[in-house]
């Protein structure tokens, strides 16, 4: 017999557990998409949160005000289509930005089939629900709405990603090079006291080359009554022209495209790290034929159950299983583990990663669009959709701050001319300078680009978070609950002692009831045929196998009878004494599961010896629990395990026995969650299945072992991409990084917004200022936010 047992993932739970994944589904739903009716009953974040996300929408990213009043409440990413409704995916190559988003929630508000929009800004990606009608007629409809808003929609069919385009068109290049170059004259020869014919030519060109598009998009948006930067920037250049300041128009008009031309350039960097996630799977792949030969074929051509062949310093193509060949494989780019994994005939290979050394053959398990590489490419872009808190504040501070200062800038144009007599002129001016204060752009942008940023710079760590509200309450934390099995355990019992009461040495007892239990599946019996082959024992043949449900095995071994099997068994059976009951006892209080091996004897059942087994911890996980500790976070195992086993874990884990809840049913892990959400906010970690209730009651739920489950993944609100707890500290230096990199760049965007108020009451400011500082605010907090795309865990 094979004793070389494949070790149970959670793969093979999830598998053999159909009607739990339907809870999990149900679950996880319910919180991500609208929270569950205790969350709103009992915490009032809990209520901001989830409700507001449905609710609440981003405006203009450089307007807002009354003008810029939701329309359409966008469900959360991955909800289903409703019934009797069908998702159109548009790309508008255009749309990158909340002032575009904006625009078009204005536009598309009156279309009556209309049920719901989801805007993923960095793919440019539209995606309309709408009730089923004549397509054709819906399609053009809708694509001439969005030509009114000055964009382009191009239809994307069934799955197909939107079409790759450069960020900055060369053509725009040259034509904001010419005008840089027009602009800088126009200043100069104004400067030098050069003819006003010449100084108005150079910024009239400069205007043409560089203003146009901006001018063009300040009229739809005029002509929509919508507030944003390019409205405001219209009137700053107009009135710059009606004032004769042309000089000062022309540099206020090309460093303006200049900083949405950077601005386009930084955040193709987010959109490409995204992007690169998917594009670790090579687009070919070698197929075994039916007559044995070798053909490569696109990947997406690959059925499941293909035959596939990687070769050593190849990338695996698709999901799928090792079916012959040894080798180890670099999976660092999907679990973030970096050192190789060895791979045999039954392991799981994952589109992506590197076959380092041998030939190995697979079958393909999971097709083109369905891997876990792609899933998670997936994931993460939708998960930029979801607008975390920090991002729903700004957009609410936008709307409140931009008609404020707009109004204020009104009111400087037109009191002191009125009430003080003074020249209109100078006023005007000043009013033009607070009225391109306003934009709140740098404000606005710098939260998505930043969320993004550490969104994949925590997948490319093996931390796959669902969205940035999870990523942003990671670092305020009270308390983290993780089961035992699974968990903080390999999920699989081992062989940690053996007893022997009779004539068999240690060898011989631990060959004995390996073959009294070959017949068997149980976890137990495969973590005793395990130890056997660790050791190269040679089973013996058993005649008359019977299993004796909830107590244990037995067989005849060359002629005698034995049975395997627990406390119980031994009682029945008259096999116990003081001495096997003191030695069970140790055992027992050590958290170990025994089994107790009995053979029949002339006198009687008699006990040759006992085999202590136990899940052992995984290798990181006291690791794991003392840097979270060492963040102030309380940890907590909540466990089905008896007592014993628990507080034998949590001994080795450091855990105090207080911290320490065994033996909970799902329903009693779901009140001890309660009751740690009332100190504040505390995240469960689970296998995604089992623990369905108490994921879905924490504020995060964390799903392990999300490389091997689908389930998992799709469900949790984080999910580990490799079934390792030291995932967990590093996503709360991530969250507060993340944190901290908000709380800058709304500081600077603010601060240089107040410095240049400052100056242009004293009579300091000019037009060109305002807009470089509010440029160079929007370059700055793109550049910081982009910072996190380089984060590494610390040290």
């Amino acid at each position: 017999m094979d004793l070389k047992h494949r070790p149970v993932t959670a793969h093979d739970r999830a598998a053999t557990a159909p009607t739990a994944t339907v809870d999990v589904c149900a679950h996880s739903q319910e919180k991500s998409c609208c929270g569950s009716h205790e969350h709103e009953h009992e915490h009032e974040h809990e209520h901001e949160h989830e409700h507001e996300h449905e609710h609440e929408h981003p405006h203009g990213a450089c307007g807002g005000g009354a003008s810029c009043e939701p329309v359409l409440a966008p469900p959360a990413p991955l909800a289903a289509v409703a019934t009797g409704q069908q998702r159109l995916r548009l790309h508008i190559a255009g749309m990158d930005c909340p002032t575009e988003e904006a625009l078009l929630r204005k536009h598309l508000a009156g279309e009556p089939a209309i049920r719901a929009l989801h805007f993923d800004l960095l793919g440019r990606v539209l995606s309309v629900d709408h009730d089923a009608t004549d397509g054709t007629g819906f399609v053009q409809a809708l694509q001439a709405r969005i030509g009114a808003a000055g964009l382009a929609a191009e239809v994307l069919e069934g799955t197909r990603a939107a079409p790759e385009a450069p960020a900055v068109p060369v053509p725009l290049r040259w034509r904001m090079g010419v005008a840089g170059v027009a602009a800088m004259a126009s200043e100069g020869l104004h400067y030098v006291g050069a003819a006003e014919l010449a100084v108005i030519a150079c910024a009239a060109l400069a205007v043409l080359l560089g203003g146009l598009p901006t001018l063009r998009k300040g009229w739809v948006a005029l002509r929509s009554l919508t507030l944003n930067i390019h409205l405001l920037m219209s009137l700053a250049v107009i009135g710059a022209l009606v004032l004769g300041q042309w000089p000062e128009a022309a540099m206020v008009v090309w460093l303006f495209g200049l900083s949405e031309m950077l601005e386009a350039l930084s955040l193709a960097r987010a959109r490409d790290a995204i992007r690169a996630l998917g594009a670790l799977a090579p687009e070919t792949a070698w197929v075994r034929l039916p007559d044995g030969q070798w053909t490569e074929q696109p990947s997406g051509a690959v059925p499941l159950g293909a035959v596939l062949r990687i070769r050593a310093g190849e990338r695996v193509p698709l999901d799928g299983q090792v079916i012959e060949g040894l080798s180890s494989v670099n999976e660092a780019a999907l679990t973030g583990e970096s050192v190789p994994v060895p791979k045999q005939p039954g392991d799981p290979l994952l589109a992506g990663s590197v076959n380092e050394l041998g030939l190995l053959l697979m079958t393909v398990t999971a097709a083109k669009g369905q891997t876990l590489l792609d899933r998670m490419a997936q994931a993460v872009q939708e998960a930029q959709a979801q607008r975390a808190p920090t991002q729903r504040f700004v957009d609410r501070f936008a709307r409140v701050y931009t008609p404020i200062v707009v109004a204020a800038a009104l009111l400087l144009a037109l009191l002191p001319p009125l009430l003080l007599g003074d020249p209109f002129a100078p006023w005007v001016y000043k009013a033009l300078v607070l009225m391109v204060v306003a934009c709140p752009c740098a404000l606005v942008i710098s939260t998505p680009v930043t969320v993004v940023s550490a969104l994949t710079a925590g997948a490319r760590r093996g931390l796959l978070i669902k969205g940035g509200l999870f990523l942003e309450q990671a670092h305020r934390l009270r308390s983290i609950a993780l089961d035992k099995t699974g968990t903080l355990t390999e999920g699989r019992p081992a062989l940690v002692g053996l007893t022997s009461l009779g004539a068999l040495d240690d060898a011989a007892l631990l060959r004995h009831a390996a073959s009294l239990d070959a017949g068997s599946r149980h976890p137990l019996a495969l973590a005793l045929l395990e130890a056997a082959a660790a050791q190269d024992l040679t089973l013996l043949p058993l005649t008359g196998f019977e299993t004796l449900p909830g107590r244990g095995v037995r067989a005849s071994l060359a002629d005698d009878a034995w049975q395997l099997g627990n406390e119980t068994l031994a009682g029945e059976l008259g096999a116990r004494d003081a001495t096997a009951d003191a030695a069970a006892r140790t055992w027992s209080e050590a958290g170990c599961s025994v089994l107790w091996l009995l053979r029949q004897t002339p006198t009687g059942w008699r006990c040759e010896g006992l085999l202590a087994l136990r899940d052992r911890l995984r290798g990181h996980s006291a690791g794991a629990v003392k840097a979270l500790q060492a963040r102030g976070i309380q940890v907590h195992m909540l466990s089905g395990d008896q007592r014993g086993a628990a507080l034998a874990a949590a001994g080795e884990l450091g855990l105090p026995e207080a911290q320490v809840q065994a033996p909970l049913l799902p329903e009693q892990k779901l009140e001890a969650i309660a009751r740690l959400r009332e100190r504040g906010l505390v995240a469960m970690v689970g296998d995604g299945v089992n623990d369905a209730p108490a994921l879905a009651r924490a504020d995060i739920g964390i799903a392990m072992g999300a490389a091997g489950t689908a389930t998992a993944l799709e469900t949790a609100d984080i999910a580990l991409m490799q079934d390792d707890l030291r995932r967990l500290p590093e996503l709360v230096d991530l969250s507060r990084d993340c944190n901290r990199v908000l709380w800058q760049n709304i500081a600077l965007a603010l601060g240089l917004k107040a410095v240049v108020l400052v100056l242009t009451l004293a009579g300091l400011g000019s037009l060109w200022l305002a807009v470089l500082a509010d440029a160079g605010a929007a370059l700055l907090v793109v550049l910081l936010g982009l910072r996190l795309l380089r984060w590494q865990p610390q040290r």
